[in-house]
């Protein structure tokens, strides 16, 4: 290239083709970069990021309650597994036998020793395998029942199987004192079987509650309502 006045000096020639070149890779990666952009719909980073949180999110929803639980008006659920059940459910019940009566062991908690008029205690089952060897069985809630009677037991006020008296089957594998634990909330009025009769709350006073696994009973365990 030549000036009107003669040839540039070779330092100024060799500056302004390097920035000619400069501004035509500035524009070639600009069209680049507006290709990619039409091509990728407008996404940008923080619209995938926000799409990976939303679904971590969604994932970490507790779950459903489930559908075998039945509705209840009265403040009552059947047996429900509570969060520290330690049974093994993998499926192995067919490799062991049925647990027999005298390997298991049903215990009985109150959530709380004392209770206030119109609140709902919760009460625990706790079934262990007592024996020396795995066995497998139904502890189901319609193979379970929690009762509530007076102190000295002769008088009996409700069960867990007077309203809600089937369940959904649940085989569990149990090994060497190995667990299996629920809970059963009750509303705090009497029942009858076939929940026959009119419900009414228990007045302020000493009960005690017991749970069985067919023929399998618990020992008593005193609470108040005050």
């Amino acid at each position: 290239m030549l000036e009107p006045n003669g040839p540039l000096p070779p330092e100024i020639y060799w500056r302004r083709r390097a920035l000619a070149i400069g501004i035509l890779v500035v524009a070639l990666a600009l069209v680049i970069w507006l290709v990619l952009t039409v091509a990728r719909g407008g996404d940008s980073p923080g619209t995938t990021k926000a799409a990976a949180t939303s679904s971590s999110s969604a994932t970490n929803k507790p779950a459903a309650a489930s559908a075998s639980t039945p509705p209840s008006t009265t403040g009552e659920t059947s047996a429900k597994p509570s969060g520290t059940t330690v049974a093994n459910a993998s499926g192995a019940a067919g490799a062991a036998g049925i647990c027999p009566d005298q390997s298991l062991a049903v215990k009985v908690t109150v959530e709380q020793p004392t209770y206030k008029t119109g609140e709902t205690p919760v009460f625990g089952i706790v079934i262990t395998n007592i024996s020396s060897s795995a066995c497998s069985r139904d502890v189901g809630s319609g193979l379970q029942q929690v009762s509530v009677t007076s102190l000295d037991g002769q008088r009996r006020l409700w069960s867990s199987t007077d309203c809600y008296p089937d369940g959904a089957p649940d085989v569990r594998t149990l090994n060497r004192g190995e667990q299996a634990a629920f809970m059963v909330t009750w509303s705090g009025s009497t029942s009858q079987p076939n929940c026959a009769g009119d419900r009414v709350q228990v007045p302020p006073g000493a009960y005690a509650v017991v749970a069985q696994l067919g023929s399998l009973r618990s020992a008593a365990e005193p609470f108040n309502i005050a």
